[in-house]
């Protein structure tokens, strides 16, 4: 019985790639020094696999960057900004791509389907010259193979790279990117010819596009490239990997009519009702790589449970022609649980990254033929059976609790237009009111504080004194520039969904539990493994401490629980849904001990709602559903007179990390805001406005207001706005003069009496000597069309 692994993480059990690309880009070392700490991880990587076992090994998922990225390297698909004059794609023109230079922007970074991933979106059109750029795919078999490794190079398929492509500037939207198959084909028979000259006897094409909403013509295409590339293919056993979902009857049907194509790779974890496709017509004499371990998440198989699906699966394809892999790439989640020394033993014996996902794979694989390694099934039984029973992951309370808020939809008493009348009456702010989106710039000396309290190398007493004085010096920085609704700054914290987690019940946290989010960016997700709970306040020290400073109404901020939810590692013995109401309630109660310490403004940031939505249009609303009630419980329990009247300060919402796609909701014990970055508002905004916030702010300067056409298009939304007036994640300081263009732009489609001026997020990654111009700029384009609108009257 053979095993397969889809792909591997890059980054290296210690990020050791993400810190050889900076030190490159940072010019402190050589593009040879970067390429011997690839070609090490590269090495390894393959060998690990091969001492435990597997059969097919990988090859060409390793990437100094993006994996679609170099897909267009191979295909020779520079935009023409980056000045390629042709031949092999080295790393200057790879990277400028990627990260743009001191010329010319990167090109557009989007979520990888439904994933914390971020791919480089391809920009085509007519008339882009493909040719075979980059042989990426071919050195990396032959690396492998020279020392001993024989490899299943990986492309991206030709379908699933047209279609997560876009039309280049210029280019008609209505552009179809599927007419350019016919170009690119040839580029893919010459890869192919190579890797056959080579030696290789496996090819992968990773068509995941296979599970989203397609139409026949979509369908077709899958059809129509597989025809084309069947002669090539021919010598080649050759696998076609889906993954991320179930594929639809339409497209199975597709799949298995592929000509040319040997196996098919299914994901049935995520894809569980692709199992019954497969029971019910599989063609004979083709391999079924079965993905039974999850590669998305970080929780240890369930052997037995595994090992009984693919004796299903057995009877049905047959013994020989069954597979034993991951449900996708392991990129998803962490490389090596033999890294984490602080977790204890038994949270550890649940879990298993991607080395130990390898082993699992190899282990029923084993099984299936005869060789079944008793005592690691025992252990593994055990652990499952520890969890299913721990005290640390049932609570009871929480349950019942949890259970409770079935019968109510738990909307705020009042409507939202009365309650900012309500709001005004007793903030009585000016037209435009001025905020910031909580976070301020976090120095090294900052940095040095928070991690010397961490590791106990300095007392309570001085952290706090610390803090305390980095708070002063933001309050009396916001009220010198004169904004009307302040923040704290949050230099107590070090990431927005970290900070609180760390301080909720059921939470686990690891020391190198890196996941790659894009380029050399990696985070580290929190492990729910339990029934969530707050054990005590969380925030409400720091918000009291800085409105004790102001008489100005200061934001108390918190990460909404769908945030929570989507930016950890989740558990999986209960539905999402359930964790998300047990986070929601656990906020809830900082909103409501917010409000008792006289915090009037409470910001719940929901980056992550719109990341969440299902691939499948058909669950969006099931979805939504469950995500909006979670914020609206955050916050039905506030007073409605008295929250407004110390909560009628308009709150604003914070942004997310750079490549997010989102909204932050923004919850004020009097006003709620939400906001929105990167993500497409239109999809969500009736969702948006059924969070019954009071304001909402949307990321909107860096995509030359088009998130504003919705309102142009006719949706009224009764509550407040606040489109962002510049972009934060650029040192550019923008002048009042266009501070004010843009605000008139917004004015064009949006009331005055419900606008708010701000920044399009927080400004934890900006420089003081960028931020302090910025602003003054931001208020000074406020007041100065405040008088332009007062003299028009």
């Amino acid at each position: 019985m053979a095993s397969h692994i889809v792909g591997y993480p890059r980054m290296g059990p210690k990020r050791e790639l993400k810190f050889a690309l900076e030190s490159f880009w940072d010019k402190k070392s050589s593009a040879e020094d970067l390429q011997k700490v690839a070609a090490d991880l590269r090495s390894s990587i393959w060998k690990q696999m091969s001492d435990a076992g597997i059969k097919y090994i990988p090859s060409n998922t390793f990437s100094y960057y993006d994996q679609v990225l170099d897909a267009t390297s191979m295909l020779g698909a520079v935009p023409p900004r980056y000045g390629w004059n042709g031949g092999e794609i080295g790393f200057d023109t790879y990277f400028s791509m990627a990260r743009g230079n001191a010329s010319v922007p990167a090109m557009e970074m989007t979520k990888w389907f439904d994933t914390n991933y971020h791919f480089i979106v391809p920009e085509l059109g007519p008339d882009v010259n493909f040719s075979y750029a980059s042989h990426k795919a071919v050195d990396e078999y032959k690396e492998a193979k020279a020392l001993g490794v024989n490899t299943v190079p990986v492309l991206i398929g030709p379908v699933s790279y047209l279609l997560l492509s876009k039309p280049a500037k210029g280019v008609e939207k209505t552009f179809s990117l599927l007419s350019l198959l016919p170009k690119i084909l040839p580029i893919y028979k010459e890869v192919i010819s190579d890797l056959k000259a080579a030696g290789a006897s496996w090819i992968q094409f990773d068509e995941p596009t296979l599970v989203l909403d397609l139409d026949s013509h979509k369908l077709q295409a899958f059809t129509a490239a597989y025809d084309d590339l069947e002669s090539t293919l021919s010598g080649l056993n050759v696998l076609i990997e889906t993954y991320f979902a179930d594929l639809t009857s339409e497209a199975y049907k597709t799949l298995i009519g592929l000509k040319g194509v040997t196996a098919y790779g299914l994901d049935l974890v995520r894809g569980a009702q692709t199992l019954d496709l497969v029971k019910s017509n599989f063609p004979k004499g083709k391999y079924l790589f079965a993905g039974v371990v999850d590669g998305r998440n970080i929780w240890a198989n369930d052997l037995a449970a595994s090992f009984s699906t693919l004796k299903e699966l057995e009877a049905v394809v047959g013994k020989e022609n069954l597979v034993v892999s991951t449900s996708c790439s392991l990129l998803h989640t962490a490389v090596d649980l033999v890294n984490e020394t602080k977790l204890d033993d038994e949270i550890k014996s649940w879990l298993a990254f991607a080395a130990q996902k390898v082993v699992e794979v190899n282990a029923l694989a084993k099984a299936l033929a005869g060789q079944k390694d008793e005592a690691f099934f025992s252990a593994n039984a055990a652990a499952q059976a520890s969890r299913k029973s721990s005290p640390r992951v049932t609570n009871e309370a929480v349950q019942k609790a949890a259970a409770a808020l079935k019968g109510s939809d738990h909307r705020r008493a009042t409507n939202v237009s009365a309650r900012l009348d309500a709001q005004q009456k007793k903030l009585n702010l000016p037209i435009l009111p001025t905020t910031t989106i909580g976070s301020f710039p976090q120095t090294l000396e900052l940095r040095r504080v928070r991690r010397e309290f961490k590791a106990n190398k300095i007392s309570e007493d001085d952290y706090i004194k610390a803090i305390k004085e980095e708070i002063k010096k933001v309050v009396d920085l916001q009220e010198e520039l004169d904004i009307d609704v302040l923040v704290h700054g949050e230099p107590e914290r070090n990431d927005m969904v970290e900070y609180f987690g760390e301080q909720l019940s059921g939470f686990a946290f690891t020391v190198n539990g890196w996941v790659q989010s894009y380029g050399s960016r990696c985070v580290k997700p929190p492990i729910i493994y339990g029934d969530v709970s707050r054990p005590k306040p969380m925030t409400v020290f720091w918000s009291s401490t800085a409105q004790s400073m102001t008489a100005r109404p200061m934001k108390g901020m918190l990460t909404g629980p769908v945030t929570i939810l989507n930016w950890s590692f989740v558990r999986n013995d209960q539905p999402r849904f359930e964790t998300c109401y047990q986070i929601a309630l656990a906020i809830k109660d900082e909103v409501e001990d917010l409000e008792k310490a006289g915090i009037n403004v409470i910001q719940i940031d929901e980056a992550a709602l719109r990341e969440g939505l299902p691939l499948r249009k058909s669950e969006h609303a099931f979805y939504l559903k469950w995500a909006v009630h979670s914020f609206r419980i955050t916050n039905c329990g506030v007073q409605d007179t008295t929250q407004v009247c110390i909560l009628l300060h308009f709150f604003h919402v914070v942004k997310a990390f750079v490549s997010a796609h989102p909204l932050i909701g923004v919850v004020f014990i009097q006003q709620i805001h939400t906001h929105m970055c990167y993500s497409n508002f239109n999809d969500i905004i009736h969702s948006i406005i059924d969070m019954d916030a009071d304001v909402i702010t949307i990321e909107n300067s860096r995509s030359d207001e088009k998130l504003l056409s919705v309102f142009r298009e006719g949706v009224k939304y009764g509550a407040g706005i606040g489109p962002g007036v510049y972009d934060i994640h650029s040192p550019r300081i923008p002048s009042t003069e266009e501070i004010a263009d843009r605000i008139n732009k917004m004015l064009a489609v949006l009331e005055t009496n419900i606008l708010w001026v701000n920044p399009d997020c927080g400004l934890k990654t900006r420089k003081y000597a960028e931020v302090k111009p910025a602003l003054n700029n931001m208020v000074a384009a406020a007041k100065l069309l405040r008088t332009q609108l007062a003299s028009a009257k």
